[in-house]
Formats: C-alpha cells, sequence, structure tokens
C-alpha cells in the first residue's frame, strides 16, 4: 500500500515537473520571422536532421520494410488499432484541458466502444459504428492557451518540432494516463504496440518519406516546410488556402477517420 503510494506520488510529481518544463520551454517561444519560419538554431538542427537521416536509413527504414513483409496485414491492423486505443486516453486529458466537452465526450464514447465491442482495443468498432477519433496533444492545448509557436526545432530520433510541440512532447509522456495503469509485461506490451504502430506507418508512407528525406534538393527545408504548414493548418492557424491540400503528414495514420 505504501509502496503504491509513494509509486503514484512520484509519477504526479514527474506530471508537475514535466508541466513546469512546458512553461519554461513555451515561454521562450518567439515570433515567426517574415516567411514564417523562426529558426535561429538552423545549423544546430540541420545537424540533428543529418543524424535523424542516419538513423532512419540504417534503422528505422529496413526496420519496417521487414515489419511489412513479415507482418501481415490483419495484424498490422490489429496493432495500429490497439496503439489509436492507447493513445485515446491522453487525447480525453487534452481535450478536457481544451475545455472541448464534445471532442471528450466523443473520444470517451470511442474508448469505451473498442474496450467492449473491440474486445480491449484489437478492432476498431468506434470508427465502424461512425464515431470517428478526435486526435490532440499537449502542444494544441498549449496553442488554446495562447502560447506562441516558438522556435522551430528538430529532435533527436522525433523530427520536425517547434519549442510549444517539444513542450507538448516532454508533458504528453508524463500525462499519458496508461503510464499509471501499466506496469511490468502490460506496459511492455503497451509500448511494442506503438512502437509496431509506428513501423507500419513508415513502411505504408515509405515512397512519401524516402522522396523528402533521400530525393529532396534539400531535404531539412522540405521538412520543416511540411511540418510548419501542416502543424498550423491542423491547429486552425492561418495559412495560404491554395496549400491547405497541398501536403500531407507522412507519419499520418491511414486509418485514422
Amino acid at each position: 500500500m505504501v509502496l503504491s503510494i509513494r509509486l503514484i506520488s512520484g509519477r504526479i510529481g514527474q506530471v508537475f515537473t514535466a508541466f513546469a518544463a512546458a512553461v519554461v520551454l513555451a515561454g521562450c517561444a518567439g515570433s515567426p520571422g517574415p516567411g514564417g519560419i523562426n529558426d535561429p538554431y538552423e545549423a544546430q538542427n540541420r545537424s540533428i536532421h543529418e543524424f535523424n537521416r542516419g538513423v532512419d536509413r540504417t534503422l528505422v527504414s529496413p526496420a519496417s520494410k521487414g515489419y511489412g513483409s513479415i507482418v501481415p496485414q490483419p495484424i498490422q491492423r490489429v496493432v495500429g488499432n490497439v496503439a489509436g486505443t492507447l493513445d485515446l486516453p491522453g487525447d480525453i486529458a487534452n481535450n478536457l484541458l481544451q475545455f472541448n466537452l464534445g471532442d471528450a465526450a466523443q473520444n470517451t464514447l470511442r474508448l469505451a466502444t473498442n474496450l467492449t465491442m473491440g474486445v480491449g482495443g484489437l478492432f476498431d468498432a468506434s470508427t465502424a459504428l461512425g464515431l470517428p477519433g478526435k486526435p490532440t496533444d499537449f502542444g494544441e492545448t498549449l496553442h488554446v492557451w495562447g502560447v506562441g509557436e516558438g522556435v522551430y526545432q528538430e529532435l533527436p530520433f522525433i523530427g520536425p518540432s517547434t519549442a510549444r510541440d517539444t513542450a507538448g512532447t516532454v508533458v504528453d509522456v508524463a500525462l499519458n494516463p496508461t503510464r499509471f495503469l501499466f506496469s511490468g509485461r502490460d506496459a511492455a506490451g503497451a509500448t511494442l504496440a506503438k512502437l509496431g504502430s509506428r513501423l507500419g506507418d513508415r513502411n505504408r508512407f515509405s515512397d512519401t518519406v524516402d522522396s523528402i528525406l533521400y530525393e529532396s534538393a534539400d531535404s531539412y527545408a522540405q521538412a520543416r516546410l511540411l511540418y510548419l504548414q501542416n502543424r498550423r493548418f491542423e491547429l486552425g492557424e492561418t495559412v495560404d488556402p491554395a496549400n491547405d491540400d497541398s501536403f500531407i503528414d507522412p507519419y499520418e495514420d491511414p486509418y485514422a477517420p
């Protein structure tokens, strides 16, 4: 009992620490330059981008191709469904923090449907019943709270981001309720499901990702532009309407509604 209380207290402390880090990082947010890009650390970002390309070339891309060729499509879909269901508690938490009660209710109903009719999340029963997901994150929560985008960043192993979205990622990892619910083998299984889902996405979008990373004249500038365009569009920020449908997120889940 005492051990459980200490564990919960420790994790709550991690959440508050992550939240404090988010506030500090978001406080460093600046305004985009004349071209809509605020990238004062471009030299460092380019170095990290080259590191990420190397990781993708030697590890992620081959692993994703192996995953795609070895794991049958129906199993890949199940893994993606499980990973999506695991993300729902975090989505609901952020919906509530954004005071978006409608999306919170829909994601809650979606979670309940997938856990029951979807046999613990193995099947996406909620989408079949007309309950599409309302994905969100703490970066969007900060946006709703009025925090600026901040400087552009490329993060090791993660890729394109901004100061606001980096802060959001830190909090999402600490805030996700699944971290409080799973331990031991269950936690390892959840991690494997999310990893498998990401590998499946990389394999499905291999042509698009490869064209950006290895066929662009300047893969860093191309990835930066794609990320900022799509992220600003997702958040409902002002973008050029002519470009709304011109860019896609190469890591978007193709099974997402």
